[in-house]
C-alpha cells in the first residue's frame, strides 16, 4: 500500500500537476472573456445588453447547479473521475462557438463551459485541500486560484490579440481545442486523493454523518460563518459576472481599441491570480476574517474608482486594485469553508458554497444587463458595487475567525 503523507512539499509532483491542470481550466474561461461580448454585438446584432449577456447567465447557472452536485458526487465516486468528466464536457465549448450560426448555440456552449468549470475547477481545489496540511489550506487554495486566474488572464489577452490579428472567430477558439486536449492528458496523469481523504476522516474528531439537506442548511444560512462566507462568495462573483459582460462594452464605449480592451480585461484576472500567491499564504498566518472583509470593501472601492477616472493609466490601476480585492477573498473564503466543515462533508459543503458563489455570475450578468438597458452601463457598474460593500460589513460583524491557531 502506498505511503500516505500530507503536505504540499510531501506531495509536490501531484500538487504541481493539479496547479498546471487548473491553469488550463481557467484558460477555458479566458478564451471567451475578451471577444464573446463583442461577437454578440458585431456578428449577431444583439443591441440589448441583457440578450448579449445571456451567455454569462447560462454559464453561471449551469456552473452553480453542477457545483452543488459535484462535491457530493466526488465524495462517492472519487475526485479524478469527476475531473475527467469535466474536461470531456469542455470539448463542446470551442466546437459550438466555432460552428455557431445562431446566438442560442453560444448560450449552449456556455452551459457546457459551466459544466466544465463546475466539475474540473471544483476537483482541482478539493484535491489540493486533500493533499495539504490544515495549516497550508490557504496556500493550497491560493496556488490553485493563482493558476486558474492566470490562465484566464493569459487566454483573455491571447484571444484578444488573435482576434485583432485574424478575426473574432474561429481563430481564437482553435486554441480552445488544444487546451481541452492538454487538460484531459493532465487529468489522466493525476492520482486520485481518496486515500488522503480517508486518512483525514479517521484522524478527525468523529461527527455524525450529515444529510445533503443538513449540509445545505449549515452552509447557506444556519452557520453564521459558513453562510457569511457563502454570501461574500456570491457577491464577489456577481461583481465578476457584471465585469465580464460590461467591461468590454464600457471600454469600447469610451473609444478604446480591441487590444487595449483586451489588456484591461486581462489585467483584472491577472492581478486576481497573481496576488493569490500571497493572500492564501497570508490567510494561513494572519487569519481569514479581516482579509475577507477588507477584500470585499476594496472590490467596491475599485469599481467606483473605475467610473470616476477617464485616463487609460488610471483604468489600469483600478483593474489591478479590483484584482487585488478579489484575490484577498477568493482563496480565503474557500480555506474558511474547509476550516469549518468536517472531512466527511467538506466537499459537499464546498459544493454548496461554490454553487451559491457561481450563481453570482448569472445574477451579475442578469442585473447588469437589465440596469444597462434601463439606465446605462456606468450606473450598472456603480450600483453592483454596493453588494461587495455590504458583504464586507457582514463579514466584519458575523464571521468568526476560522484559522485553527487564531480561532477563539
Amino acid at each position: 500500500m502506498r505511503n500516505i503523507q500530507f503536505g504540499i512539499k510531501e506531495n509536490i509532483v501531484q500538487f504541481l500537476l493539479l496547479v498546471l491542470t487548473n491553469f488550463f481550466v481557467g484558460s477555458m474561461v479566458g478564451l471567451e472573456r475578451t471577444v464573446l461580448p463583442i461577437i454578440g454585438e458585431e456578428e449577431f446584432g444583439l443591441a440589448s445588453a441583457s440578450a448579449a449577456l445571456s451567455f454569462i447567465i447560462s454559464f453561471g447557472f449551469s456552473k452553480a447547479i453542477v457545483n452543488y452536485f459535484a462535491g457530493a458526487i466526488a465524495d462517492r465516486l472519487g475526485r479524478k473521475k469527476v475531473l475527467i468528466v469535466g474536461w470531456s464536457a469542455g470539448l463542446f465549448v470551442p466546437l459550438l462557438v466555432i460552428f455557431a450560426d445562431a446566438w442560442w448555440m453560444i448560450v449552449v456552449a456556455n452551459i457546457f463551459l459551466g459544466i466544465n468549470q463546475g466539475l474540473a475547477w471544483s476537483m482541482t481545489v478539493n484535491m489540493k485541500i486533500d493533499l495539504a496540511k490544515p495549516t497550508e489550506r490557504g496556500l493550497a487554495v491560493g496556488l490553485n486560484e493563482f493558476a486558474g486566474y492566470t490562465g484566464v488572464a493569459v487566454m483573455a489577452a491571447l484571444s484578444g490579440y488573435v482576434a485583432s490579428t485574424f478575426s473574432n472567430r474561429p481563430e481564437p477558439f482553435y486554441i480552445g481545442l488544444a487546451v481541452v486536449a492538454i487538460g484531459l492528458l493532465l487529468s489522466f496523469l493525476v492520482r486520485d486523493t481518496g486515500e488522503h481523504l480517508k486518512r483525514q476522516a479517521k484522524s478527525a474528531s468523529q461527527e455524525a454523518a450529515l444529510s445533503a439537506g443538513e449540509v445545505f442548511k449549515r452552509t447557506a444560512f444556519k452557520n453564521p460563518t459558513l453562510s457569511t462566507a457563502t454570501f461574500a462568495g456570491l457577491s464577489t462573483n456577481l461583481k465578476d459576472g457584471m465585469a465580464w459582460g460590461l467591461f468590454p462594452l464600457f471600454f469600447a464605449g469610451v473609444g478604446l481599441s480591441v487590444p487595449e480592451i483586451g489588456l484591461l480585461v486581462a489585467l483584472y484576472p491577472a492581478a486576481w491570480g497573481f496576488f493569490q500567491l500571497f493572500t492564501g499564504f497570508l490567510s494561513d498566518r494572519w487569519g481569514r476574517k479581516w482579509l475577507i472583509a477588507g477584500g470585499m470593501w476594496l472590490q467596491a472601492a475599485s469599481l467606483w474608482l473605475l467610473l470616476m477616472v477617464d485616463q487609460y493609466s488610471l483604468w489600469i490601476v483600478a483593474s489591478i486594485l479590483l484584482g487585488l480585492g478579489t484575490a484577498m477573498v477568493y482563496p480565503t473564503l474557500q480555506a474558511a469553508i474547509s476550516d469549518v466543515a468536517a472531512p466527511s462533508w467538506r466537499a459537499s459543503s464546498m459544493g454548496v458554497y461554490r454553487s451559491f458563489r457561481d450563481s453570482g455570475y448569472a445574477f451579475g450578468a442578469l442585473f447588469a444587463g437589465i440596469l444597462t438597458d434601463v439606465i446605462n452601463v456606468e450606473w450598472a457598474i456603480g450600483l453592483v458595487a454596493f453588494l461587495p460593500m455590504i458583504a464586507g460589513v457582514m463579514a466584519a460583524l458575523r464571521m468568526k475567525e476560522t484559522l485553527p491557531e487564531k480561532a477563539s
